[in-house]
């Protein structure tokens, strides 16, 4: 979904499983600067730790693209090599979107992002429930058999309201201008309209992880 039109063609995404082609794959795809990725200046400080690479996956839990991409990244993270540290940040392209922003850390926070994320995406986009607002988010969360009291005081925090601030300044670091997108190593960005789907998205970020290796 494109940050300024909140639009993009459906056509882009692919719901299919993508497993790990390898580097030898990867690097025979060519997949060429400015046209599937683009390199990302000055470099965005990473996380994960010594001999980890980073690969972020930008999303916004109302995005419909986002909702039809996450059972493809999900088995896509299954496979991931041991040297890969992924993690997701949610986007704020405008205020309204922080709720949910913190709605995904305090999921994290208590430990609950892999039984609740995809549950959260189907609310929204199957169930049609509105969960932009904290009274919904509670309510909804509370239907779902999570600590309310908990997840509140977690919504509420300094913790998670830094981690929001945080996701933003990566969005605007990495110059994220639809979702869902792909971050790598601090040094690279590409979503599906540079990669000409997220299916595709997937297999660039693979060889963007094997140029990382090599030094490149």
């Amino acid at each position: 979904m494109k940050r300024r039109e909140f639009v993009t063609n459906a056509s882009l995404l692919a719901s299919g499983a993508v497993g790990w082609s390898g580097v030898a794959n990867a690097q025979a795809a060519a997949f060429a600067e400015g046209t599937d990725f683009q390199s990302i200046e000055p470099r965005v400080a990473v996380e994960g730790g010594p001999g980890k690479i980073e690969v972020i996956e930008f999303f916004w839990y109302n995005c419909p693209h986002c909702n039809a991409f996450e059972p493809t990244l999900a088995n896509w993270i299954k496979q991931i090599p041991k040297d890969v540290y992924f993690h997701r940040v949610p986007v704020a392209f405008r205020d309204d979107f922080v709720a949910q922003q913190r709605f995904y850390f305090a999921l994290e926070a208590m430990g609950l992002v892999e039984k609740l994320h995809a549950k959260v995406f189907a609310a929204i986009h199957v169930e049609k429930l509105e969960l932009t607002k904290p009274e919904s988010i509670l309510n909804w969360v509370g239907k779902a058999g999570v600590n309310v009291a908990k997840f509140q005081e977690l919504f509420n925090s300094f913790s998670v309201a830094a981690k929001a601030t945080r996701a933003t300044q990566l969005q605007n670091a990495y110059r994220v201008e639809g979702v869902p997108a792909l971050g790598v190593a601090g040094r690279y960005y590409t979503d599906g309209s540079l990669a000409k789907g997220m299916d595709r998205a997937l297999k660039v970020v693979e060889f963007l992880l094997a140029t990382t290796r090599h030094g490149k």
